[in-house]
């Protein structure tokens, strides 16, 4: 079942095109990794998925569901089931994890949610994680390491439950526990009911969680997709080979 499809997406930002023709389609229960260098705007169709102003979307359609998204809002999207994990997370001094989670949590549903009971989800899904209690009542990742603010994306990932799960770059300045710790979270997340987008420039993430399909982006639109295993050829000859066809 396809869950997303983007047709013909064209995509600027103060006037420049970052996007010229992009066309993909992502299906329900698969995991699809995007790969492509620097400035092929692999961020940018993250940001343009989950509705930021800043990007003005001027020709092509983004439909969800079967239902045409492109000019959503940003909460709406939220509501209806996507999720973006930021490449760098912002530092929020005074709120904690658990209330950010919380707050955005009744958001998302649209009524709050009762103390304990969410208090009783928290709990579960940091545990899952194997994560100290304590962690979330941490301001949000105020003074925390890249590991820690990627284990707390991934907290959210868990609590607000979302259908789709973009996740842009997560692999981004970790060592290998805290990769190792990260996928593990993914991978717990991901059903037949869901879909992840990975977005990373490296092979290294995609050892530990196996994408179905691989989408090469080159200069604003897909290139080349494959199945996973397409990153080995990816490994072996770089992007060179792809721009030569």
């Amino acid at each position: 079942m396809k869950l997303l499809e983007i047709k013909d997406l064209h995509v600027s930002i103060e006037g420049k095109e970052i996007l010229n023709g992009l066309s993909m389609e992502i299906e329900l229960g698969k995991i699809n990794a995007l790969m492509g260098p620097n400035g092929s705007g692999k961020s940018t169709l993250a940001n343009v998925l989950m509705g930021n102003p800043k990007y003005e979307v001027t020709q092509g359609k983004i439909l969800y569901n079967g239902k045409d998204i492109t000019e959503l809002e940003q909460d709406e999207r939220a509501k209806a089931g996507l999720f973006l994990s930021f490449q760098y997370p912002q530092e929020i001094q005074g709120v904690t994890i658990a209330n950010f989670l919380r707050t955005a949590l009744n958001g998302i549903k649209g009524e709050k949610v009762p103390v304990m009971e969410f208090k009783k989800l928290l709990d579960e899904k940091m545990a899952s994680l194997n994560m100290d209690p304590k962690f979330g009542l941490r301001y949000l990742n105020a003074g925390f390491s890249g590991g820690e603010k990627k284990k707390a994306e991934i907290l959210q990932l868990a609590v607000l439950d979302p259908q789709l799960a973009i996740l842009d770059e997560t692999d981004s300045g970790l060592d290998i526990d805290a990769l190792k710790a990260v996928s593990e979270g993914v991978n717990q997340f991901m059903n037949k009911d869901k879909c992840i987008l990975i977005i990373t420039h490296y092979k290294r993430i995609l050892e530990f969680i196996k994408p179905d399909k691989l989408f090469i982006m080159l200069e604003g639109k897909i290139a080349l997709e494959g199945k996973g295993d397409l990153v080995d050829q990816l490994e072996a000859k770089g992007y060179g080979w792809i721009e030569q066809d």
